[in-house]
């Protein structure tokens, strides 16, 4: 049995940083190839070169079920690990796929000419381009409000039509995935959190048109750098599957399993997205919306869907839930404990597809976030940790490492943890 080595390729990628804990706050730095798409919670890719050395396991192959922005299929390549992420949002699933994919460095110069030369040529009618989109989106919007000036609009259109024409779908791919890096900054919103607001006086100073071609071709060529300098990391298999994870079906066996699952912070992160799944086609209509924000596990408040019960075998969850029950005329929403509840259900799902994935003694190594309500706390370490051991799973370390502040409606205190919880496989 062997300790994983760094390989060069990854202590070039990660540099000389200190990382100041394995949270999702501190995998958001300006690393190669994460730079490309702006996601603000990632955790950091050192967290699996740790779970690779302190497993004491020989790894050959390692599973992501909430793959995200690709942190894990990212880190195992350069480490020379196979993986298989699982991701269910189609915009996710396209950035993994584009971060893990090899390239011919010549032809994507070639197809970046070609494409800015077709766009600059080329006129489409940007209202049937865009005439899937909500209303808000492209001017004039609805209500005096919209996301895009009618001339981005138009230099939008023509771009995606261009990157359409790309033969290779690959290339076209990573092109698609690199214009979804700067919509919000030639939109008229900003990032607020973890969600969008209009930009101060945004009809007063309009975003200039120019800025989506020379956001393009700096983007791109920065990709491209990044694609050059990696060119040669280990050849590995790096799957990704687009499917629910509490429902995938995997035909492989893995030693080791590192994720982070989005927080019961009744945040919907499939609307952090919007406006990628719009503008680039992954969302045709409100049905495929609809479809796809019930995919994801109960996280969040939304929208109206089907909550599954609690599981039994936590006294800490009966209690939190009993709690909620109680605070229910406080709560912001009344859905609130059917979410909680449901999202331990949601998760013991993924957990159970996990462990049947996993060899004998395989691990998982989890980073997870507590949430709060009308003062009920909800530590999910440690509900996670009272359930698991009947289900198949023993707890070998639960350690808390970052405190994160609680909603706008909690008082923005720091007083959720955020913790790594590794386990193992039993039976």
């Amino acid at each position: 049995m062997t300790d994983p080595v760094l390989t060069e390729d990854f202590k070039r990628w990660i540099g000389n940083r200190k990382i100041l804990s394995f949270g999702s706050n501190d995998g958001a730095a300006p690393l190669a190839f994460q730079t490309w798409h702006r996601f603000k919670e990632a955790f950091p890719p050192e967290l699996l070169a740790h779970a690779f050395e302190r497993s004491g396991l020989d790894i050959k192959r390692c599973l992501d079920p909430f793959g995200g922005s690709g942190t894990t299929g990212l880190a195992c390549q350069m480490l020379g690990i196979e993986s298989t992420t699982v991701e269910i949002n189609p915009f996710f699933v396209d950035v993994i796929g584009a971060k893990l994919h090899r390239y011919n460095l010549d032809n994507l110069v070639d197809r970046l000419a070609e494409v800015r030369r077709r766009a600059r040529s080329t006129t489409v009618d940007y209202e049937t381009y865009f005439a899937h989109v909500p209303r808000t989106f492209i001017q004039p919007g609805m209500g005096e409000r919209w996301l895009y000036n009618r001339d981005v609009a138009q230099r939008l259109a023509n771009l995606l039509a261009a990157i359409e024409e790309v033969p290779e779908p690959d290339v076209s791919r990573l092109f698609r995935i690199i214009v979804g890096g700067f919509l919000t900054e030639v939109s008229n919103a900003t990032i607020s959190g973890k969600g969008r607001r209009y930009r101060r006086n945004w009809k007063q100073s309009p975003c200039n048109p120019d800025r989506v071609e020379t956001e393009f071709a700096r983007r791109t060529e920065n990709a491209i750098r990044d694609i050059q300098s990696f060119s040669q990391r280990p050849e590995v298999t790096a799957k990704v599957i687009r499917s629910d994870a509490r429902m995938v079906d995997l035909d492989e066996s893995f030693e080791i399993s590192v994720f982070s699952p989005p927080y019961p912070n009744s945040f919907d992160y499939t609307d952090v997205y919007n406006l990628e799944l719009w503008m680039l086609g992954y969302l045709r209509g409100s049905d495929d919306n609809r479809s796809l924000r019930t995919s994801t596990i109960s996280s969040h408040v939304q929208l109206s869907r089907e909550y599954a019960e609690p599981p039994q075998g936590s006294i800490t969850l009966d209690r939190a839930l009993a709690q909620l029950d109680e605070a229910k005329d406080r709560l912001w929403n009344r859905w609130i404990p059917a979410m909680v509840g449901s999202y331990f259900s949601d998760l013991l799902a993924v957990l159970s597809r996990v462990h049947t994935n996993l060899t004998s003694k395989g691990q998982c190594w989890i980073v997870v976030g507590d949430s709060s309500y009308a003062g009920v706390s909800v530590p999910v370490a440690k509900i996670l940790s009272e359930l698991l051991p009947t289900r198949g799973w023993s707890t070998k370390q639960n350690s808390a490492f970052r405190q994160m502040r609680s909603s706008v409606q909690q008082g923005w205190r720091p007083d959720l943890a955020e913790s790594l919880l590794v386990l193992e496989r039993t039976i």
